[in-house]
């Protein structure tokens, strides 16, 4: 479902994919309103305003399998729903939400008559005619309106301004089952998935290699992966022939900067398949897969440790209600199936929502970050600490969820924390040619009064840059956008992420660490001397077991790959699959028929020769990547927008599991320095995201989802 402008945040059906709901509802018949894997990036910081649309029990299409219905129907479903203290519950969360910051941004233009303020500033005579005027933005279009206007007082003329308001963020009403196994066995892999990110991302071979198809038709990762080349292998970004146009006149101290990543994981359960027999007997629970791999702006930490924790004051509050514990229980029945080591489906007292601890542990590794990167390169500067940059997209409004971490940053560890866009830094940031030291210039709140002299600013040595933004081309305007990411990089800075940490987390090495033996291989060569062979074997089955079936449509394709083109083009399995460009956030996969029209047109078949591959035009779909389409289990929803609630209805619902680490890089020098030493490496708490079933992306930043909790059971 993913990030990466992060919000305004759901919606069970949008305009633009309405369409393609339709395709999927006709065309998935027997799938019971089957779900996507789509994600959101998290990065993925983008807002489109959508309209949540209920969904009644009419829309429900029904399994044509006995074997595989529900128990209970949904119409016995919705009527549980009608027994839910809905007001009450609503109105609790409603509360919980604006008191603990669960809160999105939201923007309106007011319209403005310039004259009737002109004519109020002018009686009160004062320019801060704060009876009609809110904030220092206000004050200066009122003085801009008086020097215009001095001899037009009475001349008719309007202007418009923007004004910023908070509201309850969409979530789901209360937590979704899931079932406990799954969530360890997520929590387990992260630190392994941490690993594998670190060691991919410095083998430049394989990053090179693997994503050489992709950077022909995706300028957006040739621009990354073309910086990353210049920047740490060929040490040429300063040369007028380098072949991203990002000359920066700096040295570069790139290499001797730590690595931080927060990173986020994100899952769906998955039937585990049956054969024979044995679809007849009972029902395992559904198995743990990965959607993809979210390495840049994984947003959510903060508002997701707050949903956590409404929804266990509220199922706490609703201990003796009835309804809510017979709803509860039918949506544990909804996931655990017919699995035997589950009694009557009766509550265990370990079910419930876990404590999440991401607030805590994401401004724990920014802080970890900044302390070491003092240690080594301002051990002897006491009098002022460096501060933590995040770098945010211009107009951003996912506020609330960068704001609580910024603020437990400052109130727990002490660190200051500025924000400022790709733009604003293409003109604030230097870099020290001598030690590398990232400044930026940090405006004062006011201006000189000299004619011609610019904004008063105080120049702050920066220890972490912290991306919230920089995960899609919208993010660069132009070559100015551009060379501030590469001085960034080329600073002694801790990067978070690092741009082989960024690239790690494109679909196409996803798809490439699949392949059988890529893994393995990876974890060998890159694996401490001392690790012996069964420890690395034992890690690569951990992580191998989430994995989805992913398939490449680039000049590297085998028979496996061909046989997943076969399967959509021939066989009438369109349903099974989903295209997946190199993007983060929602709504940029096809699914259906969509994906069906956009392989046709590529791909050519052989009438006289059915042993012959079909024909693929890898200069197009090179860039794409196949993936299996998951179908979690469904169960009942209700759906918040507003702090109302917006509808009700089957549902499924994605897990992010976010991990950090800290790594030093090798010096090259000395016997104990010539290797990168991880400092920090941990599981740091999770997200989830509940969305209907009938809708395919799932992104809660594209306005798609909302935000959820586990209830483990």
């Amino acid at each position: 479902m993913t990030t990466q402008n992060d919000e305004e945040l759901i919606s069970a059906a949008t305009n633009n994919n309405k369409n393609d709901n339709n395709n999927n509802n006709n065309n998935n018949k027997n799938n019971n309103m089957t779900t996507t894997t789509a994600a959101e990036h998290d990065e993925d910081e983008e807002i489109e305003k959508t309209v949540l649309a209920s969904v009644n029990d009419d829309d429900v299409v029904e399994d044509d399998d006995d074997d595989e219905d529900p128990v209970i129907t949904m119409s016995e479903e919705a009527r549980l729903v009608d027994q839910l203290p809905l007001d009450s519950l609503a109105a609790t969360a409603s509360s919980f939400a604006s008191v603990h910051g669960i809160l999105v941004e939201r923007r309106q233009t007011d319209h403005v008559n310039n004259n009737h303020l002109h004519n109020i500033n002018n009686n009160s005579n004062s320019n801060n005619a704060t009876s009609t005027n809110t904030g220092s933005s206000n004050n200066n279009n009122n003085n801009n309106n008086n020097n215009n206007n001095k001899d037009t007082s009475f001349t008719s003329s309007s202007s418009t301004r923007q004004q910023s308001y908070f509201e309850c963020a969409p979530i789901s009403l209360l937590p979704n089952a899931f079932p406990r196994s799954a969530f360890v066995q997520a929590q387990t892999v992260a630190p392994l998935f941490n690993q594998l990110v670190e060691i991919v991302s410095q083998d430049a071979t394989f990053l090179t290699t693997t994503l050489q198809q992709v950077v022909e038709v995706d300028p957006f990762t040739a621009k990354l992966l073309h910086l990353y080349q210049d920047i740490y292998h060929n040490n040429n970004v300063n040369n007028n022939n380098n072949s991203n146009n990002t000359n920066t006149n700096t040295k570069n101290f790139a290499p001797q900067a730590d690595r931080l990543g927060l990173f986020r994981s994100d899952y769906m359960l998955h039937p585990q398949p049956t054969e024979g027999e044995a679809a007849t007997a009972a029902t395992p629970p559904p198995t743990l897969k990965q959607v993809e791999l979210n390495t840049i702006a994984a947003s959510f930490g903060a508002l997701s440790t707050r949903v956590a924790a409404l929804h266990r004051h509220l199922i706490t509050t609703a201990a003796t209600d009835e309804a809510v514990q017979a709803f509860l229980q039918q949506n544990k029945k909804a996931i655990l199936g017919d699995h035997t080591a589950v009694d009557n489906h009766e509550k265990n007292d370990d079910d419930g929502v876990p404590e999440n601890c991401a607030l805590d542990r994401l401004a724990f590794a920014l802080h970890l970050a900044a302390q070491h990167f003092q240690t080594r390169f301002l051990p002897c500067v006491v009098e002022e600490k460096p501060v933590i940059l995040f770098v945010v997209q211009p107009g951003e409004t996912n506020t609330a969820d960068q704001r609580l971490l910024e603020f437990q940053i400052t109130q727990v560890h002490g660190w200051r924390v500025l924000r400022q866009s790709l733009t604003e830094l293409s003109t604030s940031a230097t870099v020290n040619p001598d030690t590398g030291l990232l400044t930026i210039a940090e405006p004062m709140g006011g201006t000189a009064t000299t004619p011609g002299a610019t904004t008063i600013t105080q120049q702050r040595t920066v220890a972490v840059v912290y991306y919230r933004a920089g995960y899609a081309p919208t993010d660069y305007f132009g070559p100015a956008e551009w060379k501030a990411r590469a001085l960034l990089e080329q600073s002694v800075a801790t990067k978070s992420p690092c741009l082989g940490y960024h690239l790690v987390g494109t679909k196409k090495v996803q798809q490439a660490l699949a392949r059988p033996g890529v893994l393995e291989s990876l974890l060998q060569n890159h694996t401490d001397a001392g690790t012996k062979l069964e420890q690395v074997e034992q890690a690569a089955a951990m992580l191998r077991s989430v994995f989805a079936g992913l398939y490449t449509l680039g000049s590297d394709m085998v028979e496996e790959d061909y046989a997943a083109v076969q399967a959509i083009l021939q066989q009438g399995q369109d349903s099974k699959y989903v295209l997946k460009p190199q993007r983060e956030g929602g709504g940029y996969n096809f699914y259906g028929k969509q994906m069906e029209e956009r392989l046709r047109l590529h791909v050519t078949f052989h009438d006289n020769d059915d042993n012959k591959p079909p024909t693929v035009d890898h200069s197009v779909l090179g860039e794409f990547i196949l993936m299996q389409r998951l179908f979690p289990p469904e169960q009942r929803a209700v759906l918040l927008r507003s702090g109302q609630v917006e509808g009700s209805g089957p549902s499924i619902s994605e897990l992010g599991c976010f991990g950090t680490i800290l790594v030093r890089p090798g010096t090259g020098t000395g016997d104990n320095d010539k290797t990168s030493k991880i400092l920090h490496n941990e599981y740091a708490g999770f997200l989830m995201r509940t969305k209907f079933s009938h809708v395919d992306e799932g992104g809660v930043a594209a306005g798609f989802a909302t935000l959820s909790s586990p209830y483990l059971v």
